[in-house]
């Protein structure tokens, strides 16, 4: 018996809760290989960092899980004070109940909004599919059963940023061209990732990160502290001709970062990749340099329009097709962002999942 007043969010106090608020996510996608969990390290991490996770009990049995935060620099760019959520899985019947305790969080908070799923913000991770249910989902983005979408629009949330995931073949032959007789007029340099060198190179990939996404609607600045969370384990997992910047004269303008797909060993392990798990990975590996997932690229603004990303696509492709890759997924790309799309699409790519965020009014 529940010791707890149903519809009620409970705060995630001890490591059997974690272990609850973990573990749900086994029995909702039960035999379903094509949800990709969060990493286990990742939500204990914020756990011990004091994020608020809770949990929705019904008659002891946990039915649903959200977090709820806060953060200054999204609400300035939503224009509203919002309570964030995310890490939000739940039972299709508890949905309504779940959404009451966010939104009571956030009218308890004083929040004039609700925003979410966002891991814990948009630019890290978070969203919510809303077609291509029959396609797996993979690292660094979401899968959920069709009744999420629906259950959220029932509710009264509005969706946020529509955008879609995309998965292209590797082309077999150079797509982009490039004059190279500009590299050296215009002193450029392409440089590769190196495992060795991944704490000096992340501080370059992170000033054009900030400047190139700096007008996007969803986008905060990330922090050094941020991006080495975020990319922790980055040189285990670096496949170096994936992880490309372009210079010209000396200054960063352009970057791409992929990584090879290892979503299919992530299910397999539950998301709790731990020591043993790493070790078999990394002995394991070459099995997952077949398929890649675009994480991120940008050019920084003022040198936008000048076929610099076109030049590192070239590059891109180049270490993909001598890799061994076959396909390449992409994260979200919102539907405002055609150029990205244009390059999916020339490369004989089509949208994998709809893919949008959530907000609600608080009256």
């Amino acid at each position: 018996m529940s010791l707890h007043p149903s519809g009620r969010l409970q705060p995630v106090e001890t490591r059997r809760d974690l272990r609850e608020f973990l573990a749900l996510t086994d029995r909702i996608y039960a035999g379903e290989p094509r949800f990709v969990p969060p990493l286990h390290a990742q939500v204990r991490r914020w756990f011990r960092e004091g994020v608020r996770l809770c949990l929705l009990r019904r008659e002891g049995r946990v039915v649903g899980r959200t977090t709820l935060h806060t953060d200054a620099a999204l609400e300035a760019k939503l224009g509203a004070t919002a309570q964030l959520f995310g890490l939000t899985e739940f039972a299709e019947e508890a949905a309504e109940e779940l959404f009451d305790g966010i939104r009571a969080a956030g009218h308890a908070a004083g929040k004039e909004a609700l925003f979410g799923p966002v891991s814990l913000l948009p630019n890290q991770a978070g969203g919510v599919i809303t077609s291509g249910f029959r396609e797996r989902g993979f690292v660094d983005s979401a899968w959920n059963h069709p009744y999420y979408p629906a259950a959220y629009e029932a509710y009264g949330f509005t969706r946020r940023f529509e955008s879609d995931t995309w998965i292209c073949p590797v082309p077999g032959k150079p797509l982009f061209a490039f004059d190279d007789t500009r590299m050296a007029a215009e002193r450029l340099q392409v440089h590769r990732g190196d495992r060795r060198r991944v704490k000096e190179q992340l501080p370059i990939l992170r000033g054009m990160l900030n400047a190139g996404f700096a007008q996007l609607g969803y986008y905060t600045e990330i922090s050094a502290e941020q991006l080495e969370a975020q990319t922790d384990g980055l040189a285990y997992l670096l496949d170096e001709a994936l992880l490309l910047y372009l210079t010209k004269a000396g200054r960063p303008v352009a970057f791409v970062l992929c990584l090879p797909d290892i979503s299919e060993f992530i299910v397999k392990c539950r998301g709790d990749l731990h020591l043993f798990h790493q070790l078999r990975l990394l002995a394991t590996r070459s099995r997952y340099r077949r398929e890649a997932v675009l994480i991120i690229k940008g050019t920084v603004p003022g040198e936008q329009g000048r076929g610099y990303m076109r030049l590192l696509s070239r590059e891109l492709h180049a270490g993909l097709r001598a890799g061994g890759y076959h396909t390449l997924r992409s994260t979200y790309v919102e539907h405002t962002n055609p150029g990205s799309a244009a390059q999916y699409l020339a490369m004989g790519g089509r949208p994998l999942h709809g893919y949008t965020f959530y907000g609600k009014d608080l009256a």
